[in-house]
């Protein structure tokens, strides 16, 4: 059986195919820019292409996050936080608890040992600690996104951050910028604030068992790294943070 899952989020659009509900043979990652439509379209287009088959050669296509009832060639889909959830228990099933930070929103859920969600917490009523937060903040410094992580381990000191808002937050670092502050000393700072944040969101659901996170965030090993000092025990991240949520979708076929 070849599943397809395609996860619509508000920056990036990610698809995922499973064999058998058994392996994951292809993914694929695009940005859903104005039309999530046809960003699920070209990631679809893509994803077939790098395993080498056909749309004849799918069984069955489920989409996910904000666009998913959008989708033509769709044949079910599901809830953003189910297919997380199902995602994570398939990447790594000892997790009980998973942070996923996206473009822009961020969720903690709490699995059993199915992979069935428990209880859950969002935040989509701000970018602030989201991934587009951390697009504007690079921006800001005149830093590549990807490379934020690393310039943060060159840091001698974390810059305070005070700012809640993505706004105020921005300006904040365009004035630590005007003083002399070092690039890694803010980038520390920013990822200080944004694990401050999502300790509050994962401490809302409670935090049981192994810790998993899910997201282009956590690519970030800064704020892995602030996340592990704040918590004291590991943030687990699989190999595909990214696409958890499509890869989800593809599995609850």
């Amino acid at each position: 059986m070849i599943s397809v899952g395609i996860d619509i989020g508000s920056l990036s659009t990610k698809s995922a195919i499973l064999k058998d509900k058994q392996d994951v043979i292809a993914y694929d990652v695009v940005y859903t820019g104005g039309n999530n439509r046809a960003s699920a379209e070209i990631t679809y287009r893509n994803v077939l292409e790098k395993a080498g088959l056909s749309e004849q050669d799918v069984d069955v296509v489920v989409t996910t996050g904000y666009g998913r009832e959008n989708v033509p060639f769709s044949n079910k889909n599901a809830s953003e936080i189910i297919c997380h959830a199902k995602g994570m228990h398939f990447l790594n099933p000892e997790i009980r608890t998973i942070l996923d930070i996206g473009g822009q929103d961020s969720k903690a859920i709490q699995i059993d040992e199915n992979g069935g969600v428990v209880n859950f917490m969002m935040n989509d009523k701000c970018a602030a600690g989201c991934g587009r937060f951390l697009d504007i903040i690079a921006r800001a410094l005149g830093v590549k996104l990807e490379d934020l992580g690393e310039l943060s381990r060159e840091a001698e000191t974390s810059a305070r951050i005070s700012s809640m808002c993505t706004v105020f937050a921005e300006t904040e670092v365009v004035s630590l910028v005007a003083v002399g502050t070092p690039a890694p000393n803010i980038i520390r700072g920013v990822h200080d604030s944004i694990a401050t944040r999502a300790v509050a969101l994962l401490k809302s659901v409670g935090i049981q068992g192994p810790l998993g996170m899910s997201g282009g965030v956590a690519k970030n090993v800064g704020v892995i790294s602030a996340l592990e000092s704040i918590l004291k025990q590991p943030v687990n991240v699989t190999n595909y943070p990214q696409v958890t949520g499509a890869i989800g979708a593809a599995f609850i076929a």
